[in-house]
């Protein structure tokens, strides 16, 4: 994918996920003229869920009285490039769902269909913290972990365009259960879903030293991300050796994403960086002793600057992009 945001028309981005849908009205500058963010009814099905949206968008479009040149949306899953068919989303458990149809239908506007963590990716790139960067890599570590490669100037896709998974490179042969069918991925030691089942382990084989975190969650059990963020922030003992012991885990992947694309700039972004913004320097100090020499030589490590509109700004993004531009 070649280019970037071109022209002075406003554009259409949404960030459609599990728990929440966000629409934005974006600028030719990346910047946020109108939004609005509403809880996702998975109850309703995809039907219900692309009617919401269509409503939402007009809604916005009211507000901002004005036209747009088009929509991009960003929903983590399975997507069709060509088709804009949504073929597996797991947040929402989506089968086969066409919703680039559904929605130019709907709205009567061009519309491209992207991985949300992608789009994100994309989002930095274009306005964020990996603006005029031609070589760079994006982590996002939420829920799951994943990502978007830039090289030599073009946002990867890869053969069935599924490029950037980068959740689930294999750290750990044989390691923990992933919720994809592997085990080892770096998302299985360093998403916000297993940093909490690390955790209450923990806990569960020393009730003594979690009792902070027990604390904090109410119970064991409730345990997440976030408490362990809390604790950290406590200088709790459990919580610091469970944080840097996560650092070692993502900066296992980065050594490897590092020395396989070279990149002049790793950007960290998502939730659990967000929280706890340590994380990137824990990350980066282990990298330049494990990395190739030449591989960091020039390298940067940054955290996001979009923040959690980063989704929602790239999609805006994607939806100007025409294979033509360079």
């Amino acid at each position: 994918m070649a280019g970037k945001v071109k022209g002075k028309s406003l554009t259409i981005g949404v960030d459609l996920g599990g728990t929440k849908v966000e629409t934005a009205i974006v600028d030719s500058n990346g910047h946020i003229l109108i939004s609005q963010r509403y809880p996702t009814n998975r109850d309703k099905g995809p039907d219900g869920i692309i009617a919401d949206i269509i409503v939402c968008v007009e809604t916005c479009l009211g507000e901002a009285g004005s036209s747009a040149t088009g929509l991009g949306i960003g929903m983590a899953g399975q997507i069709e490039k060509d088709t804009g068919i949504v073929h597996f989303a797991p947040n929402l458990g989506w089968h086969d769902v066409p919703l680039r149809d559904k929605l130019e239908h709907g709205l009567g506007l061009p519309v491209v269909v992207s991985n949300d963590v992608r789009a994100a990716a994309y989002g930095e790139w274009c306005y964020g913290a990996g603006q005029g960067v031609e070589d760079m890599v994006c982590i996002f570590v939420g829920t799951g972990v994943g990502g978007g490669v830039v090289c030599g100037g073009r946002l990867l896709e890869g053969c069935r365009n599924a490029a950037g998974e980068l959740g689930h490179m294999t750290i750990v042969t044989g390691g923990r259960q992933c919720h994809c069918r592997n085990r080892g991925c770096l998302e299985a030691y360093a998403g916000g879903w297993a940093i909490a089942e690390r955790a209450q382990e923990a806990v569960h084989a020393d009730y003594q030293a979690g009792q902070k975190l027990v604390a904090l969650a109410g119970s064991m059990q409730d345990i997440s991300a976030a408490t362990l963020t809390q604790a950290y922030i406590g200088a709790d003992p459990l919580a610091q050796h469970l944080v840097e012991e996560t650092a070692k885990y993502l900066a296992a992947g980065v050594v490897g994403i590092v020395n396989a694309f070279n990149p002049c700039l790793v950007i960290f972004g998502g939730g659990v960086i967000q929280g706890l913004p340590v994380y990137s320097s824990m990350v980066e100090s282990i990298v330049r002793n494990y990395a190739l020499e030449a591989a960091i030589k020039d390298l940067r490590i940054v955290t996001a600057a979009l923040g959690d509109k980063a989704g929602v700004i790239g999609a805006a993004a994607l939806s100007c992009y025409s294979s033509g531009d360079e």
